[in-house]
Formats: structure tokens, C-alpha cells, sequence
């Protein structure tokens, strides 16, 4: 399981001449040692990707990764920037070659297919964004991006996963993804995997948003039922 999931880690480095070709979700279903089904999500932003596996009916969540990318010819280079499974990767570079169709992403040497769930529409919140503050009893708190402690959120046309992690301890917090809906200025989100606590696989999340100077206010209550105001700014490549 352990090498199928690394070489899923790369298969988003699918690429024959354009970039923009893979933006949006890909998905793949395996079974594991003890028989049970898993789904593996894979989500490519901008200069940004992240991997996620989880049971396919319970939503119980396995393990993530992600980090950055860039294309060189048929080859894509990923920096590592969180990883449950091996934590000793953070800041290192990998490299993988894979094939690319309309629909398909498929491993060069491996038989592994990923299929197409969304091209990065219709959301309008497709992209990778970065927490960069949020209101506390009224009053702005502004976060430094730049800081090695991030949360991270990666949305695809149709797909959303938030990431906490610091890149500088390599130290991983947690995450939590599934589907969304941007409507009405209404953003909900539905959870299929939460790594804190599975209880919350199943709930739908609605919240209020809108776009103040270029960045994504958020606000509405969180799934412990905290009133919360989240502000996003787009990540810098």
C-alpha cells in the first residue's frame, strides 16, 4: 500500500504539452491489505497539488501529501512541503513521468490510472489559498503567509481539502476535505474524510462569502459550532 501510495503522490505529474490540461480533481479507487475500498483524491491548483487517501465508505482518513510543482518537457518536479506517511520528505525534490489524456492520468511503469472528476470549474474558489487572518471578538488578526506554520486550502471546480502543516518542522496538524458548492454567495462545504475526528464525515458546512481586495472572506460556524470569520489570500507561485 505504502508504494502504491507514493507513486500516487506523483501521478498528478501527468503532462503531455499543457499545464493548464491537468488543473482541476482526479480520483482513484484501491483496496487494502485488510480488504476494505479506498479513494484517493488528487487535487492540482496553480503551482499547487495535494493527495489524499481514505476509506471509500466510512470516510476514515489514511494519509495526504502535497507540496508545489513546475514542468520541465514531460517531467514534473514536486517540493514536498507536508507528508503523514514519510515526514523526512518536507523540503525535498521528486521527480515522475506520467502520460495525460483528456480524462485519464496514467504512471509511466505503473498500472495506475486516475480519472477526471472536474476541469477547475464551476467553483468560483478554484486555487490555492493561504489563511492570512481571521476576526477575533470583532477585531482583525492578521497571519503572516510567510511563516513556516501554514493552512493551506486547495479547491478544484467542485472539490475543496484544508491542510495544517509547518514546513520547517516538518510537523503535520491535520486536514479534512470533500465536496463544495458556491451558490448565492453561500459556500458549503460536504466532509468525506476529517483526520482529527471521523464524527464529522457526512456533515454539510454553509457558510457566507465574498471577495474583499482580491481576498476570500469566510464566515459562518464551524463543525463544532464556533462562530467563525476566516479571511484567504491567494497563494503567490
Amino acid at each position: 500500500m505504502r508504494k502504491i501510495f507514493l507513486l500516487l503522490v506523483l501521478a498528478f505529474a501527468s503532462f503531455e504539452t499543457n499545464a493548464q490540461s491537468i488543473i482541476g480533481a482526479w480520483e482513484m479507487y484501491s483496496t487494502a491489505e485488510n480488504g476494505d475500498k479506498l479513494k484517493s483524491v488528487v487535487i492540482i491548483a496553480d503551482g499547487y497539488q495535494v493527495v489524499s487517501t481514505y476509506d471509500a465508505k466510512t470516510g476514515k482518513f489514511v494519509q495526504t501529501n502535497g507540496g508545489t510543482w513546475k514542468l520541465e518537457g514531460n517531467t514534473m518536479t514536486e517540493k514536498v512541503e507536508f507528508d503523514t506517511v514519510t515526514p523526512e520528505r518536507v523540503g525535498s525534490e521528486v521527480s515522475f513521468e506520467v502520460k495525460i489524456t483528456d480524462d485519464r492520468i496514467q504512471v509511466v511503469g505503473a498500472d495506475m490510472k486516475l480519472t477526471r472528476i472536474d476541469d477547475g470549474t464551476p467553483g468560483k474558489l478554484q486555487g490555492a489559498w493561504l489563511m492570512s487572518g481571521r476576526f477575533r471578538n470583532g477585531k482583525e488578526q492578521s497571519r503572516d503567509v510567510n511563516r513556516p506554520r501554514k493552512t493551506m486550502k486547495i479547491l478544484s471546480g467542485t472539490r475543496f481539502q484544508w491542510i495544517a502543516y509547518n514546513t520547517e518542522t516538518k510537523q503535520f496538524m491535520g486536514t479534512g476535505g470533500g465536496t463544495y458548492t458556491t451558490i448565492d454567495g453561500k459556500y458549503t462545504e460536504n466532509i468525506e474524510f476529517f483526520s482529527r475526528d471521523d464524527s464529522r464525515v457526512g456533515a454539510s458546512l454553509e457558510f457566507d462569502f465574498n471577495f474583499i481586495d482580491g481576498n476570500w472572506h469566510h464566515k459562518g460556524f464551524s463543525s463544532k459550532g464556533d462562530p467563525m470569520h476566516e479571511i484567504w489570500s491567494v497563494r503567490d507561485q
